[in-house]
């Protein structure tokens, strides 16, 4: 491939993650709108956690395509799934079909950044990638905090349809790019290779029963279920030619390291992100807006932190980074569970984030490129997806099991209607000053548990990391150390 067509590669992936990393932060900020047109309130939480629930599930199953029939063909479903499930989304005339349209968005969602990175990894040496992907990172952040004041503009300037419309540019021209410049080895060499589909299917029953057992839905039912599927899968995979996700690869130490740092990264990511904006503003009477800012300083000490990282792997190993980010993770966790302890000044709690965003930024992209360099070609769109498989399943089953716990922790002490009024557009306006004091002080102390158990995950973190194999990374893979070192 000549630096011409690569360069338009990379345009192509960067318009894909641009699209994706935008889209959860410009839909949130669209929802009250959403609702207001649609009605059916009652689905609010299902617009969001259907698209987490969709991307989540497919993450595996697209990293085997990508193997299987080639990174354009899987790039290209996924942009068409995601686009599909946009013009749906904008169509929407009852939240129902929202609904559908966001399960066929998440559906294309799943590949757009395993696959991305998969294709990153078959293009650029190890020099050369951890500067791409500090800068893809960097990216990352920008569209995640440029989402929300996007989506207010198109709001008031258009309708909240066209958050979902604008997507349609974006994607096309990707798409449009790909199959200009880009074709990889897979799709030159033809094999007689078919997809696990029975595998992905009890996959995908398993992690569906799974999420909706943790978030209390008949878990009597859903849980049992999730074990009996779970069971299938792996006997199912024992035996296909072409497993969804190679059992194998978790014997390998590198990945199966990566998978639980990742599951535990995971864990901490997404329950931050969903409870400590919620802390801000059932304790102290934070618009969303401001509430949001207490988090916004990781998606700045993330892309930084990544960028750092990506010119050290070449000249470093990277066994201290991955201790060293991890161990980030670990102390602004257990500062955010400290502070929100002692009712600590807000401005703390933005620095602990930044600090936390840092140490994911430092551990994820050292991780990654220890994944992508520990198999062949043949192999590296799976060992991608399930690193990023492995994080994203921590992150939904934990949103899920601490929303039940804190769920269980205010029944009886706060009254549902007075608290949705405290965190609505109105600020609690209405309510007694009394009232809105009591109504804090037991969501405060509903919460302290989980702020607690974030940062006993962050500490597992960390303590997963000291396992992790002493590698450097040169352009023809990672270079273990010499056996007894």
């Amino acid at each position: 491939m000549t630096p011409r067509q690569r360069s338009f590669v990379v345009a192509a992936i960067l318009l894909s993650m641009f699209m994706s990393a935008m889209e959860a932060t410009v839909v949130a900020t669209a929802m009250p709108t959403v609702v207001a047109d649609l009605r059916g309130i009652e689905l609010y939480g299902w617009v969001g956690s259907i698209y987490m629930l969709a991307s989540t599930v497919t993450i595996p199953l697209w990293g085997s395509l990508a193997d299987l029939r080639g990174r354009r063909p899987a790039m290209i479903a996924g942009i068409a799934f995601f686009l599909l499930g946009s013009l749906m989304a904008g169509a929407a005339t009852s939240m129902p079909f929202l609904v559908l349209a966001r399960a066929v968005q998440g559906v294309g969602a799943g590949s757009l950044q395993p696959v991305s990175m998969t294709i990153v990894g078959d293009l650029y040496t190890v020099q050369e990638r951890g500067r791409v992907l500090g800068a893809f990172g960097a990216l990352w952040g920008v569209a995640g905090m440029a989402g929300p004041l996007l989506g207010g503009l198109i709001v008031r300037a258009l309708s909240w349809r066209w958050v979902f419309y604008i997507n349609l540019p974006f994607g096309l021209l990707s798409a449009g790019l790909f199959l200009a410049f880009y074709r990889d080895v897979a799709e030159s060499a033809p094999r007689e290779r078919r997809l696990d589909v029975a595998g992905a299917s009890a996959l995908t029953v398993s992690i569906l029963a799974l999420l909706l057992g943790v978030g209390g839905t008949a878990p009597w039912l859903t849980l049992p279920l999730a074990l009996a599927a779970g069971a299938a899968f792996v006997a199912i995979e024992r035996r296909a030619p072409e497993p969804v996700l190679p059992l194998q690869l978790l014997t390998q130490r590198t990945i199966a390291v990566s998978s639980v740092a990742g599951a535990f990264m995971g864990v901490v990511m997404m329950s931050t992100l969903m409870f400590l904006p919620l802390y801000a503003q059932a304790t102290r009477g934070a618009s969303p807006t401001e509430a949001g800012t207490t988090v916004a300083p990781m998606l700045l000490g993330w892309p930084l932190a990544s960028t750092l990282a990506g010119r050290a792997l070449a000249r470093v190993r990277v066994q201290p980074l991955v201790r060293a980010g991890l161990g980030c993770v670990a102390l602004g966790t257990a500062a955010v569970w400290l502070l929100v302890r002692a009712d600590a000044s807000p401005n703390l709690l933005r620095l602990a984030m930044f600090f936390f965003g840092a140490g994911m930024g430092l551990a994820n992209i050292s991780l990654l490129l220890a994944v992508q360099e520990s198999v062949g070609h043949a192999q590296r769109g799976i060992a991608t997806a399930t690193s990023m498989f492995a994080r994203s399943i921590g992150g939904a089953v934990s949103v899920g099991a601490m929303g039940a716990l804190l769920a269980h922790r205010l029944a009886g002490t706060v009254d549902e209607a007075r608290l949705n009024t405290l965190l609505g557009p109105e600020h609690g306006r209405g309510l007694a000053p009394e009232a809105i004091r009591d109504i804090a002080d037991a969501v405060a102390r509903g919460m302290l548990p989980l702020f607690a158990l974030i940062a006993f995950f962050g500490l597992c973190a960390a303590l997963t990391g000291v396992t992790f194999p002493d590698i450097r990374l040169n352009a023809r893979g990672p270079v273990a150390p010499p056996v007894g070192d």
